[in-house]
């Protein structure tokens, strides 16, 4: 039986992600939460401590306090998740770090390379652990289709075709009172390019995660295609990859009824993947030369990566939760490790790191400034 992590939240209140990340949480019975901020606004943050039960002096005012009092209680939180806009991301995670609680981020790491770099040197110098939910990469069948690339199923990749279609944001939400788009569409708090920093930096993950490979240079054209909007909605970005291979992302906010719609295709010598996160279940291989393949979560010939974030059998469908309850069930499995001083499971391998979050900024930055300069290729 594996111990319960006492668990923390920063950010998470009302009209928010944070049920997302209770939920996942939660899932395997990991973790309690005890502690938290939720909200700037204070009766908000009173009323959702209340509404999930914890007592009012371990509801706090803000991150430092909360990492201070923690940290000195006998029974203080043993990690803290980070769910806050963007522009905290850093200075809360340091906060912890520096007070010895191991964080889990929400992505993107921060909202430049300058603040990932002072995340990797406070993980550094505090030796505390640190991760990122890039939930959809936590998905069985992207694991088994990682392992398909790696062993060579395709042949040497070629063409990579990525894309996040949210249709959600085609109207001029932040104008019409969505405050969860709000802060992403300022650029002090979303960051630099909020199609990028918010759902491109998924698909770039997802890219890298499946194939191995590293963005080598970028030719962006970034745009705000509802009017009124200041903030990129839209962005198309040609990439030459690291090994000669080529690809394309397309990350968009205004793709009018495309839902949550990730997906991606890779091109090989041999044949091609496709894998998309409306069907999660399924990852199809076409060949050339050999029948066209289908593999389903479930099935006992994928690999132990893909079996180890499988919770329900054969044929009964899985999905968003149960991909971002991998990261958290791999975050604690982590640091189980490090309190009993082993070494963690290999396969508990879901939880991105701060080098991939700093990997991710520089690709935004890159983006931007190839946009800047008219699409210009630039090196990542």
């Amino acid at each position: 039986m594996k111990r319960t992590l006492r668990w923390g939240m920063v950010g998470g209140g009302p009209n928010s992600i944070g049920a997302t990340h209770r939920f996942a949480a939660t899932l395997d019975g990991r973790y309690v939460l005890v502690a938290g901020v939720f909200s700037r606004d204070a009766a908000k943050n009173a009323a959702m401590g209340h509404e999930l039960g914890l007592a009012p002096e371990r509801v706090y005012a803000d991150f430092a306090a909360m990492a201070a009092a923690e940290a000195a209680r006998a029974d203080g939180i043993e990690c803290v998740t980070v769910c806050t806009p963007n522009d905290t991301h850093a200075a809360a995670s340091i906060a912890f770090m520096e007070r010895g609680i191991p964080v889990l981020c929400d992505k993107p790491i921060a909202n430049s390379t300058d603040e990932a770099r002072a995340i990797i040197a406070a993980r550094d110098r505090t030796g505390v652990p640190f991760g990122i939910t890039h939930n959809f990469s936590a998905h069985p069948l992207v694991r088994e289709a990682r392992r398909q690339v790696a062993d060579g199923r395709i042949g040497r990749v070629r063409v990579v075709q990525v894309e996040y279609a949210l249709g959600s944001r085609s109207t001029l939400v932040e104008a019409a009172g969505d405050t969860r788009f709000a802060w992403r569409a300022d650029p002090q708090v979303g960051g630099p390019s909020t199609v990028l920093c918010d759902i491109g930096t998924h698909a770039h993950h997802l890219l890298r995660t499946i194939t191995g490979l590293e963005v080598a240079a970028v030719s962006a054209d970034l745009s705000s295609l509802v009017p009124g909007r200041i903030a990129h909605d839209n962005a198309d970005v040609n990439l030459r990859l690291v090994g000669g291979a080529r690809g394309h992302l397309w990350a968009s906010m205004v793709a009018s009824g495309a839902g949550q719609g990730l997906a991606i295709r890779v091109h090989g010598e041999r044949g091609s993947l496709a894998w998309g996160q409306t069907f999660p279940d399924e990852l199809r291989f076409t060949f050339e030369d050999a029948p066209n393949l289908v593999l389903r979560r479930g099935e006992t010939w994928l690999c132990d990566e893909a079996k180890r974030g499988t919770r329900v059998g054969r044929g009964n469908p899985a999905g968003h939760l149960e991909a971002f309850a991998n990261v958290y069930r791999d975050f604690a499995e982590g640091l189980d490790a490090r309190r009993e001083q082993r070494a963690a499971d290999p396969l508990a391998c879901t939880v991105a790191s701060a080098e991939e979050g700093l990997i991710g900024m520089a690709f935004v930055e890159a983006c931007v400034k190839s946009a800047g300069k008219a699409g210009e290729w630039v090196g990542v």
